[in-house]
């Protein structure tokens, strides 16, 4: 089982790819994670943000695979604690299927990417910006699965 994260933007400060990196290296063998950048839609002073949306949506589609369990990061979403997101992933890890993690962007994502979605993840009631999501999302990563793993760090 693989988790890939599939996130809105590209070019993170060296600060985000350091933390992400943290975590993504004491991912075990058996559950890797795959961060997975999409380019932003184009966005101009006169364009209309679902175009963007649209293009940004188009994007992450290509990169979804048709047996991909698609989960969205959306503040709609049901607010998981750890225990909750460290059963998520021994039911994902038992289902045998990789696990596509979905952050859109400044606007949000694309209804299409939530129409696929089976589960939606709110992080946070707060709005956080997008660099700062993704070293929350691999540390929880991380953390859920040292839960099921027994292993000390959650303590």
């Amino acid at each position: 089982m693989k988790l890939r994260i599939l996130a809105v933007g590209t070019k993170m400060p060296g600060w985000v790819e350091q933390g992400v990196s943290e975590y993504v290296k004491r991912m075990p063998r058996e559950m890797p994670v795959e961060f997975v950048e999409i380019a932003p839609g184009t966005r101009s002073k006169n364009s209309v943000t679902d175009k963007a949306i649209a293009q940004e949506g188009d994007r992450m589609l290509s990169k979804l695979r048709e047996q991909d369990l698609v989960v969205t990061l959306e503040v709609t979403g049901r607010a998981w604690s750890t225990e909750t997101l460290s059963d998520r992933l021994g039911e994902w890890r038992q289902e045998g299927r990789d696990v596509a993690l979905m952050v859109g962007g400044p606007d949000g994502l694309d209804p299409r990417i939530s129409a696929r979605a089976e589960q939606r993840w709110s992080l946070s009631a707060l709005t956080l910006p997008h660099p700062l999501v993704r070293i929350v999302l691999a540390e929880q990563l991380y953390r859920a699965w040292s839960l099921l793993a027994g292993h000390p760090y959650h303590r």
